[in-house]
């Protein structure tokens, strides 16, 4: 899993960025073609910063007094509604200069990005709304975790101390001399749904590939169907309970052995860290893809001067001949 550079995703400070890289977008526009009605951009920005550190410093209330609660809850509604209506006022501002900036026969490439913006604004507009003034709980697959980064996933790890993060997961294929032999950045998909894919890729470029170990989260039936047809052995655990045949199978000699071996792929998922894939700094899904292409290349190369260095140290030895110990 590789993070993306993103700040913590609430829906308040999303409308935040999307409002303020529409004015900013849209004044630029404006200066640029010599449009009134922009003058005071950054003045209005700001005003629209106060709102949200209003909204943002709101906190439920923790009083067992019914009435308080009640109180504390209608404050809260109100300024979220305040926030909003600022953000509708900007955003029917910037149409009615949209509509005046294509009037100048702009291209469309021009008004991309400032369309971009607008429709994350009307949509988180619309997510506020539902979620505080509605009470609706907004489903996941609708939510967005950056407008800069669009590609962002929010993954849960369950793992102590790193419950979630923010970017994509990465899958990637190492041979036993811990080498990276292929890899591939999932974009809303998990292991079990790239698993026989990737193997049909790397099969491509090394043709002698015959055993593949994955963990569980690899499994499904049809998976170990069709990986059963391009490898000599599978090393894929299965989920849940077994059958006496799949029993067996998971406790042969060869299964445990090869199993055992998994943890090496651990360690390369390390080193791709230590050496700067824990957070990917660059914008947008190709860039995403290409640091982490460089990185498995960088991997790659200091593993091979690893492999290097080992052989000198060895020829550099044999050499010298074996040390004796001083009487």
């Amino acid at each position: 899993m590789v993070e993306t550079n993103v700040h913590h995703p609430t829906d308040i400070h999303l409308l935040l960025d999307a409002i303020r890289k529409t004015i900013e977008e849209c004044a630029r526009l404006s200066r640029t073609y010599q449009l009134t009605g922009w003058r005071q951009y950054s003045f209005n920005i700001r005003q629209f910063k106060k709102q949200y550190h209003i909204v943002r410093n709101l906190t439920h209330s923790t009083s067992k007094d019914k009435q308080k609660k009640r109180t504390r809850k209608e404050e809260r509604r109100k300024e979220y509604f305040k926030y909003v209506i600022m953000a509708e006022t900007y955003h029917m501002r910037v149409e009615s200069n949209l509509e005046q900036l294509q009037k100048l026969a702009l291209s469309p490439m021009e008004l991309l990005l400032l369309r971009e913006y607008m429709g994350y604004a009307k949509k988180l507009m619309g997510q506020i709304i539902r979620r505080v003034l509605m009470n609706e709980t907004i489903p996941h697959h609708e939510k967005i975790f950056s407008i800069f980064q669009p590609h962002t996933e929010w993954i849960s790890k369950g793992k102590a101390g790193v419950p979630v993060e923010l970017g994509l997961r990465v899958n990637i294929i190492e041979d036993h001399h811990r080498f990276i032999l292929h890899h591939q950045v999932m974009r809303r998909q998990t292991d079990d749904k790239v698993a026989v894919k990737i193997v049909e890729e790397t099969k491509k470029r090394f043709p002698d590939l015959a055993v593949v170990s994955w963990d569980k989260g690899a499994h499904s039936q049809q998976n170990q169907l069709d990986l059963k047809e391009l490898l000599d052995l599978v090393v894929l655990p299965k989920k849940g309970g077994l059958t006496e045949a799949e029993r067996q199978r998971e406790s042969s000699p060869e299964f445990k052995l090869l199993r055992r071996q998994h943890s090496a792929v651990e360690s390369a998922i390390n080193a791709l860290e230590v050496h700067g894939l824990d957070q990917c700094p660059d914008h947008g899904i190709h860039g995403f893809e290409r640091y982490v292409a460089l990185a498995v290349v960088a991997k790659n190369i200091h593993r091979l001067g690893t492999v290097l260095r080992d052989q000198e140290k060895e020829r550099q030895r044999r050499k010298r001949g074996p040390y004796k110990k001083a009487a």
